[in-house]
């Protein structure tokens, strides 16, 4: 009798915190998810835009009148990570606005993108045209030769926000399914799932007044009853 008796008590507490919660712990996870996602596209779409307007790389052009410094900025190494940057920040806001197939085209893409920016911001870095062609244009030579390169930390930064575009280009794959959509038809079918909405006032056709109520909401009291 006492073990029969605990049982019941343990189980309404465990529901009543997930009544507490209001949402399944998958519709958590997916939302938290959502959140990680925008703010990790946003930042790394951030991140590789400003390391294109910053110092890449430095040297020094040598010339008959001795030597000069030269610098690169990360848009004259190479475009393609502020390009691939715009391209995934477009490919997170379309996320929203397709579902099914579409959304997980987008998805890959956006993956794609991140994966890019990092490629190219790591491999473009040590390119030395961008260089050899600034201490050309400084020393008025085509021929100028330039030192030993040295690479700033922007690269890397850039890099960084490849890797948290791939990171939310991961989480629109894999939670992506249950995100919300900007066509509205997630609002109507959250409405049509609501406790309320799924599920009429129950009519007891011995109580006066529920039938008072049903034909005050337009309902029919005598459906549904024997």
């Amino acid at each position: 009798m006492t073990s029969a008796s605990s049982e019941p008590d343990e189980r309404p507490e465990g529901a009543g915190r997930s009544e507490r919660t209001g949402r399944p712990p998958g519709q958590r996870a997916a939302r938290r998810a959502l959140g990680i996602a925008l703010l990790c596209g946003a930042v790394g779409a951030a991140l590789a835009l400003v390391s294109a307007g910053q110092t890449w790389s430095e040297s020094t052009a040598a010339f008959a009148q001795g030597t000069v410094p030269v610098t690169a900025k990360g848009g004259d190494v190479t475009g393609l990570p502020s390009a691939l940057a715009l391209v995934g920040l477009a490919a997170l806001v379309a996320v929203f606005a397709v579902r099914r197939a579409g959304r997980v085209t987008v998805s890959v893409l956006l993956t794609l993108c991140g994966a890019g920016v990092i490629a190219s911001a790591l491999i473009g870095a040590d390119d030395p045209g961008a260089l050899s062609e600034k201490a050309a244009k400084t020393s008025g030579l085509t021929g100028s030769d330039i030192g030993a390169v040295h690479l700033s930390a922007w690269p890397y930064v850039s890099a960084a926000g490849g890797l948290l575009l791939v990171i939310a280009g991961l989480l629109a794959l894999r939670f992506g399914r249950a995100w919300p959509s900007m066509s509205g038809s997630g609002r109507y079918e959250r409405t049509a799932r609501g406790p309320r909405a799924a599920r009429p006032a129950r009519v007891d056709p011995d109580r006066p007044e529920d039938l008072w109520k049903a034909l005050d909401r337009g309902e029919d009291p005598t459906h549904g009853t024997a």
